[in-house]
């Protein structure tokens, strides 16, 4: 089965091309579990939030891949709890960092920030001149993780095609 993660900083569009993605392959859909939950809490969320957001995004995730066949598409994943923890807390909880290298993705698609922020109205900690700094800092995490990616960006039209080649090629590979 192949893991694919759509991953990068806020308002780039991750959760409408991850739903578009797991429309076109017929796969499961992992939801991104921090918006649901810092809903709940009035957007406002503490450095002891993120174990809980780390369980939750892992229980979604593990239903999703109950589901799948042969692939499964995860709107986020631990990566970046990892990367949102160091960023506004100054450091992550080790054993996050630890689920989220044993239950790394098989392709990451590292969204650009070049698309209009559009605030949720939730999570927006980051404003959008912040996107570059985070995007750079999702990049810095994957590859110190050692973690495939391809980097989406333009039109929406062109992250779909880039995707779709992406999750592809990477699905060729696994067969042969």
């Amino acid at each position: 089965m192949i893991k694919v993660v759509l991953t990068g900083s806020e308002s780039t569009g991750k959760t409408e091309l991850a739903r578009e993605l797991a429309r076109h392959f017929d796969a499961p859909l992992s939801e991104e579990f921090v918006r649901e939950y810092a809903a709940a809490r009035g957007g406002k969320l503490s450095f002891a939030d993120h174990g809980p957001i780390a369980q939750g995004q892992m229980a979604a995730e593990d239903a999703a891949i109950a589901r799948a066949r042969d692939l499964v598409i995860l709107d986020t994943d631990l990566v970046s709890t990892a990367v949102y923890c160091e960023h506004y807390f100054g450091s992550c909880p080790p054993w996050i960092l630890e689920k989220a290298r044993a239950r790394a993705g098989d392709l990451y698609l590292l969204m650009k920030p070049d698309v209009p922020w559009v605030a949720d109205g939730v999570r927006d900690r980051s404003s959008p001149g912040e996107r570059e700094t985070m995007h750079a800092l999702f990049r810095k995490q994957l590859e110190s993780l050692s973690l495939t990616f391809v980097e989406i960006g333009g039109s929406r039209a062109h992250r779909f095609q880039t995707a779709v080649a992406a999750i592809t090629e990477r699905a060729n590979r696994a067969e042969n």
